[in-house]
């Protein structure tokens, strides 16, 4: 199966190379562009449409593969001589048919909502509401929701709905505050992508194992060209869709190896914390410093992590790697979380989680230079 996800990787990342390459000559003939000025730290108008490459290079290997298992997969598994994982591949990918064309609609409506943003600026209030309304048809529609234990206290399935809907709108709009500086959301994603499949992959969870491989692989397509200096940016029809997904798979993931109930590895349920804690750390230090402003959590501003490590010293490029080390560092602890068999080994994970996002905040706190002071 391993060869497989490999192999998804490879496909998704060469049509977002491709289309990313494409768009960095079209979209400027489009007028398609990010153009300096304000709070904006490039010097020169940039294209945009880097969006659009990361979509269809998740979408297209997608509805491929639907294709195939559902119209030749019993081919497939007589060519490859009825072996078992390509049997499971071809029966789960035909099972998880509904939901795979359920996920690509959401994701086409959030993609689209980024487009019409980036080109004409919806208000925040119009966004906010048409992503819960999204996220919350998905998950009621296909009974996709977290923390299914919530269900004891007696109020039904609400309480965990509320939940979910809440999780995958805070990932979503984390991964979209995180695009500020080049390389950065679309780096940092990668990071949790590859973290999350190794989790599934451990786990036994084919279906999103293959779907964050086509992730993966449409990040490090774009990556290519949007990695310090960038040649071309996402906007939001791509981070949205990034943190969309990633939000919505990690709710798919059950976090729990086979064999294993709730009581004896309850931790684990934390892992997509741990891997996304420094996203998350950041969406709720800048909506605090904002809202203390007296502004809107929803407009730009350079209060990000990013922004502060550039103004305490380190280059762009420096400030981007580091929150890539950071990321990787949580991501590490995560992927064995669930697979410890102690609650104080479980208890020393997230201590040193917690030790990470401490040293994060030292360094955000750092006296700026005498020259930059705010």
């Amino acid at each position: 199966m391993r060869p497989a996800i490999l192999a998804l990787v490879a496909i998704s990342f060469v049509v977002s190379w491709l289309l990313t390459f494409a768009m960095i000559r079209v979209a400027p003939r489009l007028g398609f562009v990010d153009k300096p000025g304000g709070r904006k730290i490039h010097a020169n108008p940039k294209p945009l449409g880097g969006g659009v490459a990361i979509f269809l290079g998740i979408a297209l290997p997608m509805l491929l593969g639907l294709v195939l298992v559902n119209f030749a997969g019993d081919s497939l598994v007589r060519r490859f001589d009825n072996r078992q994982e390509v049997y499971d591949l071809v029966a789960g990918g035909q099972y998880q048919t509904p939901l795979s064309l359920g996920l690509l609609a959401a994701l086409l409506v959030m993609h689209a909502m980024g487009l019409f943003d980036d080109r004409k600026a919806l208000g925040p209030g119009v966004k906010l509401f048409i992503q819960l309304a999204v996220t919350t048809i998905l998950v009621v529609g296909f009974k996709m929701r977290a923390l299914t234990a919530l269900d004891a206290m007696g109020l039904g399935i609400w309480p965990s709905v509320v939940v979910t809907v809440l999780w995958i709108a805070a990932i979503t709009n984390a991964f979209n505050f995180l695009d500020n500086m080049d390389g950065l959301s679309a780096g940092v994603a990668a990071v949790a992508a590859t973290a999350f499949v190794i989790t599934a992959l451990l786990i036994g969870q084919w279906f999103v194992a293959a779907t964050l491989a086509l992730l993966l692989g449409a990040l490090l397509g774009f990556l290519c060209f949007n990695f310090a200096p960038a040649r071309i940016f996402m906007g939001d029809s791509g981070s949205l869709v990034i943190g969309f997904l990633l939000g919505v798979l990690t709710v798919r993931t059950t976090f729990l190896p086979k064999g294993q109930d709730w009581g004896a590895g309850w931790y684990a349920v934390f892992a997509p914390l741990i891997v996304l804690a420094v996203p998350l750390y950041d969406l709720i230090v800048v909506s605090i410093i904002r809202i203390s402003r007296g502004k809107s959590p929803f407009v730009g501003d350079t209060n990000h992590f990013s922004h502060r490590l550039v103004a305490r010293g380190m280059s762009r490029r420096t400030a981007v790697l580091c929150l890539y080390l950071v990321t990787a560092a949580t991501s590490v602890a995560a992927i064995i979380l669930p697979h410890v068999r102690s609650t104080f080994a479980a208890m020393l994970i997230f201590a040193q989680t917690i030790l990470v996002l401490g040293l994060v905040a030292l360094l955000e706190q750092h006296p700026l230079p005498l020259h930059q002071k705010e």
